[in-house]
């Protein structure tokens, strides 16, 4: 076939189309959790990350300054939140720094108990349902006081829901 300017522009347009429509395809599949590279946060030590965390629903973490952990109703983080099991028990953590910032990874590797979440839809999971052993990636970041936070996404990718973890307040003798 002879290449006329006709053609060289039909062929550039139908090119176009379709640049067009796996641009548009790809943004339909990409949200903001899948492209979150991180905080930027670099300053936190381990002795900062090391203590008691928590979040609702009675949720909550105990981070030691010699890397174990205790984890009390720790929802999945991902997908895996939207099959509605908490999970308890103990196992390790470690605070490492990549170039978009700090991250904890806080790994389950004895789990001692396996409970619902209240809104957890149904087919409600059971016990066998859930992991035996499970491994969560918390972004570190600071709050406006410069604390640090710890949060992971949930869900669908597309929401950029965000489940966080905050410091537990210690007790403070009175005066």
């Amino acid at each position: 076939m002879k290449i006329t300017r006709g053609n060289a522009l039909r062929r550039l347009r139908r090119y176009g189309a379709v640049v067009a429509l796996l641009t548009a395809l790809t943004g339909c599949f990409a949200g903001p959790a899948q492209y979150y590279g991180g905080t930027g946060v670099h300053d936190a030590t381990t002795s900062e990350i090391a203590g008691a965390w928590e979040s609702t629903e009675g949720t909550s973490m105990t981070l030691r300054p010699d890397g174990t952990a205790t984890v009390t109703r720790l929802d999945g983080q991902d997908f895996a939140f939207d099959e509605g099991w908490r999970l308890s028990g103990t196992g390790s953590w470690s605070l490492a720094d990549t170039a978009d910032g700090q991250r904890v990874r806080l790994e389950l590797t004895a789990r001692t108990k396996v409970e619902t979440r209240t809104d957890a839809q149904p087919p409600l999971p059971t016990a066998s349902d859930a992991p035996t052993a499970y491994a969560w990636r918390f972004f570190v970041d600071r709050d406006e006081r410069r604390a640090p936070v710890l949060f992971f996404f949930f869900g669908d990718p597309d929401s950029g829901s965000t489940y966080v973890m905050t410091r537990k307040p210690t007790a403070t003798a009175a005066p």
